[in-house]
């Protein structure tokens, strides 16, 4: 699965490094260079390249931190909701570009939990764009909170390709990355999913699939209110 992890990690910088150069020798052409708008269009290009490129950087980080030990979790008093919110948000206009929907169903009566706000961030985003990933041409994509009376659960569920019980039970391995179904081309290193895991398992929760073939994934995080043994 290493060798799997560094042919893909090869595979997903090389297109946007393409397309950037692509855009900046265009911008540099001189039946473009006078042209306003084509001008913005390549920059708004390399941006949103730049960006793809910025988030993966970020994600092996993660991962190589927890590997080291690295990560030194700020804990404080979070909003899940307001969490949830802000990364429904950053990954919306991709929803939108496939003409999908985004549903959330915020119902949860006690929504703070005692948490590293940045890591519970990329938690949800991670489980976003899992589902995102997963899901057929139009996405449907729900998030929903409630509490019991130990803390707060966070489900997040698609109606995407969904898996077998052989792929839920290696889903949060490291590297592992799902090529059944009607997706074979899904982008990705693999690491997602499991630094979920370790995020949920350092604020002492829980997390877990339900799931079916061509029906879709559910996935359930129960983060304690307070996290202290």
């Amino acid at each position: 699965m290493k060798s799997d992890f560094l042919n893909n990690m090869t595979h997903e910088f090389k297109t946007p490094i393409a397309t950037i150069s692509l855009a900046a020798d265009t911008i540099t052409n001189p039946k473009v260079i006078n042209d306003e708008n084509s001008i913005r269009h390549f920059i708004g290009m390399i941006k949103k390249e730049n960006s793809r490129m910025n988030k993966k950087v970020e994600t092996i980080l993660q991962i190589a931190s927890l590997d080291k030990k690295e990560i030194n979790f700020r804990f404080e008093n979070v909003s899940m909701h307001s969490i949830i919110t802000r990364a429904a948000e950053a990954i919306e206009i991709q929803v939108h570009q496939k003409n999908g929907s985004l549903d959330l169903r915020l119902n949860a009566s006690a929504p703070v939990v005692s948490g590293d706000p940045e890591h519970l961030f990329n938690l949800v985003n991670n489980l976003l764009d899992n589902a995102l990933k997963y899901s057929p041409e139009i996405p449907e994509i729900t998030v929903e909170t409630s509490n019991n009376d130990r803390g707060l659960i966070l489900s997040v569920s698609d109606k995407g390709i969904g898996m077998s019980k052989s792929v839920q039970s290696k889903i949060f391995e490291r590297f592992y990355r799902q090529t059944s179904g009607n997706i074979h081309d899904v982008k990705g290193f693999g690491l997602g999913l499991n630094y979920v895991r370790a995020i949920v398992d350092a604020h002492r929760g829980t997390v877990t699939i339900t799931s079916e073939p061509g029906k879709g994934s559910r996935f359930d995080v129960f983060l304690p209110f307070n996290n202290e043994n």
